[in-house]
């Protein structure tokens, strides 16, 4: 199931391409030759086998995408679509501390379930796709082992999972006991030494579980994140992913850091409008001159959400809609009809409670009811009807079926111009695509040709080179993935290929191809992707997916090498 099972000794070359080798140096024209699973030779004149004509297209190291929850599509579906068609060969998963591992027999439901609420999962997807031939997290990496994938692959073991796993269902609710605390950290440098990526937790308001209350992560005092961090930091590998949040801010991770001796990586600095992400690159800066090995993600794309008020995630994140999210249609159908309740909401986020709604960038996207609505702002309906744009969401959905007005809310980074110095702050990584979750609400595993096509040539605001070493080489050295990230005799030849004329994300789509008919966003068809080979085997020829690399599954599962 593996590439070396089927490696050849037959030469594969590419000509006549613009290499960019992720280093960050300038582009030079070279021909680049591959022999089973490595790169052999870059240089003038090559022969082989198997020869390639890439003239005028850039060939370039596959990308990294170090925050994605793949950590269940993974079983049935090893390409990870879409992010294989956007010149991703590794990703990392299991980040936010949502991982599937370690999980009981007990506990599998409530995942799927805190799952189905903070990363917009299936509930019967999960349950139908996922094996669950596992329980501990070195079986899980067995059970990916055993399958095998297109796409090279990294998981880190995630705080929510682990905390049920050793407390549980006094995993919301209560701070660790010294003996808990023990117990998650051994887990954790068990993990570590099974191969997982690092440690990942969520502080994130954003993240709220089944019954509507804080994750379990969300729970966890100083002592606890202290200790599982520096379980990492003693395996002598691995990363720390970071969502922030009360528990745990930036400026607390240039603190913490230096004590528990692996890489932070922070999610995410995003523009806002109240400018927070201004005061955070002072933060940032401000921590790197310590020394601290601390870096924050960025990312090209705005983050929004597509949503129901059926599920309502950004809205979720006011106490007062938390209440509803165990609840029924019937009784969701019911608070939102009541003055009251509306009453109640607007009092929590006078008290700061939850992300305060920007109304302005409220926008119907789906509606039976009013379809003369599609495409509007709430607020400028609001005003042409003079209402409260609150009243007149909730007013809207309630003419539709089941709630289904589905509306787009903007949440942060639609400020271009703040985005644009985000891209360019030093030791920054590029982060939260989110492929694999929010599967109905987004589609951001376009990040890599977003990147290539709107920031690099439209807008001019990162050299061709400089962001592909942010794409390869800088993952690849944050994860100390030994041989990747890079394109040079020896490494592995994990390779895209594209047109930077051209390149860009494509269109977005709605589809049914999940287990148990799941509906989920994709993006398989993006502009300016030709080639794509992981470990030496095409995985993607000429834009389309190779059907041999579904069986042969050429993907590696990787782990961090010792710092």
């Amino acid at each position: 199931m593996t590439s070396t099972d089927s490696a050849t000794t037959d030469i594969i070359v590419l000509t006549g391409g613009t290499i960019v080798d992720g280093t960050g140096r300038p582009g030079f024209r070279a021909d680049l030759a591959i022999r089973g699973e490595r790169i052999v030779a870059i240089g003038e004149n090559l022969t082989g086998d198997t020869m390639i004509d890439v003239s005028g297209l850039v060939v370039a190291p596959g990308f990294i995408d170090i925050h994605t929850h793949y950590d269940a599509q993974v079983f049935w579906d090893p390409a990870m679509t879409p992010s294989c068609f956007h010149g991703v060969t590794t990703v990392v998963a299991g980040n936010c501390g949502f991982s599937i591992a370690p999980t009981r027999a007990s506990d599998r439901d409530l995942i799927a379930h805190t799952m189905e609420k903070v990363e917009d999962m299936d509930p019967d997807t999960l349950k139908t796709g996922i094996p669950w031939d596992f329980e501990s997290f070195p079986e899980y990496l067995d059970s990916i082992r055993k399958r095998g994938t297109v796409l090279n692959y990294a998981a880190y073991i995630g705080h929510t999972p682990l905390r049920l796993f050793v407390m549980g269902a006094e995993a919301v609710g209560r701070e660790a006991t010294d003996e808990e605390i023990d117990e998650m950290a051994g887990l954790v440098g068990q993990a570590m030494e099974a191969g997982a990526a690092g440690f990942a937790s969520s502080f994130a308001v954003t993240h709220r579980g089944a019954d509507g209350q804080p994750i379990p992560s969300r729970w966890a005092g100083r002592r606890e994140i202290e200790a599982l961090c520096k379980a990492v930091g003693d395996s002598g590998r691995g990363v720390i992913g970071v969502n922030g949040g009360d528990n745990l801010s930036l400026a607390d991770c240039y603190e913490l850091q230096p004590r528990v001796g692996a890489p932070i990586t922070f999610t995410a600095l995003l523009t806002t409008a109240q400018g927070f992400h201004l005061k955070a690159v002072e933060t940032h800066r401000a921590g790197i001159e310590t020394g601290a090995d601390v870096w924050p993600q960025v990312s090209c794309r705005p983050l929004a959400f597509s949503q129901t008020m059926v599920e309502p995630f950004t809205l979720n994140t006011n106490p007062v809609f938390a209440e509803l999210m165990p609840r029924s249609l019937d009784e969701r159908r019911a608070a939102y009809s009541d003055p009251e309740w509306r009453q109640r909401v607007r009092t929590a986020w006078d008290n700061k409670q939850g992300l305060i709604p920007r109304w302005d960038s409220y926008e119907v996207m789906e509606s039976t009811a009013s379809p003369e609505l599609i495409g509007q702002r709430i607020s400028v309906i609001a005003e042409r009807l003079g209402t409260d744009p609150f009243d007149t969401l909730l007013d809207l959905a309630l003419l539709e079926h089941d709630l289904q007005l589905r509306f787009k809310a903007m949440v942060a980074n639609d400020d271009e111009a703040g985005v644009e110095k985000l891209l360019q702050v030093d030791r920054t990584t590029l982060g939260l695509s989110d492929a694999g979750a929010h599967v109905g609400q987004l589609c951001d595993a376009v990040a890599a040709t977003d990147l290539l096509g709107k920031w690099v040539r439209d807008k001019k605001v990162l050299t061709l080179e400089t962001a592909i070493h942010k794409l390869t080489k800088v993952q690849a050295d944050l994860f100390s993935f030994t041989d990747r990230g890079e394109l040079r005799e020896g490494a592995f030849a994990d390779v895209v290929v594209f047109d930077p004329t051209t390149v860009g994300p494509g269109p977005v789509r709605r589809v049914r191809d999940f287990p148990a008919n799941g509906e989920r966003l994709t993006a398989d068809q993006p502009t300016g992707m030709v080639h794509t080979f992981v470990n030496g085997q095409a995985i993607v020829r000429d834009g389309n997916l190779v059907e041999s690399a579904l069986t042969d599954r050429p993907g590696h599962l990787v782990s961090p090498a010792p710092r």
